[in-house]
């Protein structure tokens, strides 16, 4: 029978940290990684909490991600900052360029962060968050190994290429969506998997192209598919667009996992932009007000939840009662640092 104990968000990353420390980490890069394997799971982000301590692992015994390599940031321009993570962490990297570029956003009312060959396999929801906390607007997309037909086809060349943005809010937590434009996201099939679950008809396609509700026919090279058909593949197109072609990082389809064995995490690339919405508005309603309106609104034409509001309510939770954690992932965690 599985047991599970409550631990709070700081003994939880406390005991993670080993994890990332003795398998080639620097102590800033296992802490970065850590709070945010944490923090997902406390935010019942499963499929991006300590689900991902194996892949995170795997990679790093492999050498195909440099877990102790710094990143360089680059000033592009007065609202635009490069940054090379050499093959490491992504997490870690855009850390190293968060303050400069809320510096810009203030200054310039915009700006835009380019991330290349870093490697990412946390929430993309925990990198804008603080942004929104700090009052700006803020919208990424990443892309990841390929995993996903195009609109049409037959086998993978997108990534589940995930689109978050983060809105200000006037009091509270900001508004934060976080989706895939894949189906599903490709932790949550490796759940099903683990769980022994059935998937939905219209998730994926087999090794030959014909659909399946099989996670696992899915993974053994089988491939998801676009959300809402042609439009969601339009929207993974131009993540490929501002994750690849634009800040200098490989297409989902160049990632070739096989190459080493027991690589994990893809090694692509992240765009961010960052708005200062109330720059310029004069005597125009503040944007936060504008913004409560919709929501409102919204809630008046019968919307009874807002996306985030599992996530705010697992935050809640955790920090009133502890993080729940079962016995067979305090296990992993004690393998994992051995």
């Amino acid at each position: 029978m599985t047991s599970s104990t409550r631990l709070t968000f700081d003994d939880l990353v406390e005991r993670v940290l080993p994890v990332f420390r003795n398998n080639g980490c620097s102590e800033n890069v296992a802490r970065h990684l850590a709070v945010n394997c944490v923090s997902a799971e406390r935010d019942a982000a499963h499929s991006h909490g300590l689900h991902r301590l194996k892949g995170y692992v795997s990679s790093l015994r492999a050498g195909w991600v440099d877990g102790r390599v710094t990143a360089v940031r680059e000033d592009a321009g007065p609202a635009f900052i490069r940054i090379d993570a050499r093959n490491g962490f992504t997490v870690p990297a855009l850390a190293l360029g968060r303050q400069a570029a809320i510096e810009k956003t203030m200054s310039a009312g915009v700006a835009l962060i380019a991330i290349r060959n870093s490697h990412h396999l946390g929430a993309l929801s925990l990198d804008i968050e603080p942004f929104a906390e700090k009052g700006l607007l803020a919208v990424s997309v990443i892309n990841s190994m390929k995993s996903v037909v195009p609109f049409g086809g037959h086998e993978a060349v997108y990534g589940t290429n995930p689109l978050a943005y983060a809105v200000p809010r006037r009091s509270g937590a900001p508004l934060v969506v976080d989706q895939a434009t894949s189906t599903m996201a490709h932790g949550d099939i490796q759940i099903a998997v683990r769980d022994g679950k059935t998937l939905e008809p219209g998730i994926g396609v087999d090794r030959h192209g014909q659909p399946t509700t099989d996670p696992e026919a899915i993974l053994d090279g089988g491939a998801l598919l676009p959300f809402g058909g042609y439009k969601g593949a339009a929207i993974s197109m131009l993540v490929e667009v501002l994750c690849a072609a634009l800040v200098g990082g490989k297409f989902s389809y160049e990632v070739d996992l096989s190459k080493v064995p027991g690589a994990a995490t893809p090694s692509t690339g992240q765009f961010i932009l960052l708005i200062d919405p109330e720059r310029g508005r004069g005597a125009l309603p503040h944007f936060v007000d504008r913004f409560e309106q919709l929501l409102t609104t919204l809630q008046a034409a019968g919307q009874e939840r807002f996306p985030g509001d599992r996530r705010l309510a697992a935050r809640a939770k955790a920090a009133r009662h502890g993080i729940e954690v079962t016995s067979e992932q305090l296990k992993m965690i004690d393998e994992l640092s051995a």
